[in-house]
């Protein structure tokens, strides 16, 4: 099979190389498993030349990260009208389903790369990992416009709170067979409302002292 460089034609399919690798190494997972996609066998079904690749992936981590991504542009994505006067509980659960909602059509090569990610030996991927997850229960906040201000208290304890049922979100989600996953849809319902009961004490933060909200 001959590599060709990498170019469009007027008319062509337009969608970008880095989304097409990312198609193309989820249909190899889905056939063989993420660990036994190949990047350079991606690059020739693709028929472009594997530094092409490479410009765009460092490895297959990358390529995981990227399909990741689309989960949180789904969850940052334009909101129905009148979003922001949903309940908080309404809004997270939203968001959360959003990012969910996204991935589901690749959920066990999705749950592979998780898998993958956290293997222990693989250091270069689960530390990073820890960092990714914090970074995207914090724009799951800001996605929820949850108004309490970065750095209170009440931003502190949401954290926490979020982090934990995102964890647990996709502990169900990766077992979730039913309609529409009908069964991740009520869990995240119930525990948010559990949530919302416990931090209800726990002022908002938009009257505490500005030292407290650097």
């Amino acid at each position: 099979m001959t590599l060709i460089a990498v170019h469009h034609e007027p008319g062509a399919d337009e969608t970008s190389l880095r989304d097409r690798v990312v198609d193309a190494s989820l249909g190899e997972a889905e056939r063989h498993g993420w660990e036994a996609v190949r990047l350079t066998e991606v690059a020739a079904r693709l028929e472009v030349p594997m530094a092409a690749v490479l410009a765009e992936f460092r490895d297959l981590d990358a390529v995981a990260n990227a399909w990741f991504q689309r989960g949180l542009e789904a969850m940052l994505a334009e909101k129905p009208e009148g979003f922001e006067h949903w309940p908080e509980v309404q809004r997270l659960a939203h968001c959360l389903l959003a990012w969910l909602d996204a991935l589901a059509p690749h959920r066990r090569v999705t749950v592979e790369m998780l898998r993958t990610k956290a293997h222990l030996p693989h250091l270069h991927t689960w530390v990073p990992m820890l960092f990714d997850l914090s970074r995207t229960v914090q724009w799951w906040r800001e996605a929820a416009r949850l108004p309490a201000p970065y750095g209170t208290r009440r931003a502190q304890l949401e954290e926490v709170a979020l982090t934990g049922l995102f964890l647990a979100a996709l502990g169900v989600w990766a077992r979730d067979d039913s309609h529409r996953q009908e069964r991740t849809r009520r869990f995240i319902e119930r525990r948010l409302a559990r949530g919302e009961r416990c931090l209800r004490w726990v002022p908002d933060g938009r009257s505490e002292p500005r030292e407290a909200q650097r």
